[in-house]
């Protein structure tokens, strides 16, 4: 009994000497099937066109594409991901991950270099300042941010914004720290 290499190699050979024979399962077709001839042209001996709807001669392409779009061209990368999210239902993530992804596109330059996107859920957006003033200032202009965010990526993928400034410095850990109220006034 064949095992490992030694079972693919007889497999293989097995299937090129019923190639060579004729006897292979599967037909190729020639040319001839490609521009619509009903003669043989599938290059095998006794071997008759394959026939599809309405005994019309299925077309399957072969070899170079020639002059002219073809589906078998290579395709740009940016229209084959269109295709998959689409088909894939991926475009409510899709959407959502631009607005983390291209910040700066989306809301503008100066906007982008004094707050970033801290988590989307539920359609509800969170930003976080650079500073108390920033943050006032994004929460005058939530609504002309939230259409620009749906021009961008698309309407209801963020619903509402919520914008806080940046956090505190927290008195509760480090090495000196002391039970009791915490600092107030008492600074000296």
């Amino acid at each position: 009994e064949l095992t490992g290499p030694a079972l693919a190699r007889a497999v293989l050979d097995a299937a090129m000497a019923r190639r060579k024979s004729g006897g292979s399962g599967r037909r190729t077709r020639g040319r001839a099937d490609l521009d619509g001839d009903p003669g043989d042209g599938s290059g095998e001996a006794g071997a008759g066109p394959a026939t599809g709807r309405a005994g019309q001669p299925r077309r399957r392409p072969r070899g170079y594409s020639g002059p002219g779009p073809d589906p078998r061209d290579p395709q740009l990368l940016g229209a084959v991901l269109a295709r998959m999210v689409k088909a894939r239902g991926w475009q409510q993530p899709a959407a959502e991950a631009t607005v983390f992804g291209a910040w700066e596109r989306v809301v503008g330059a100066d906007i982008a270099e004094h707050s970033r996107p801290i988590k989307l859920e539920d359609g509800e957006l969170t930003v976080e300042a650079e500073s108390t003033a920033w943050a006032t200032q994004l929460r005058l202009l939530a609504g002309s941010l939230l259409r620009r965010i749906a021009a961008e990526v698309g309407h209801n993928v963020v619903r509402r914004l919520h914008v806080h400034g940046p956090t505190a410095p927290s008195w509760n850990r480090g090495p000196r720290r002391v039970r009791g109220r915490g600092p107030r006034d008492t600074y000296g």
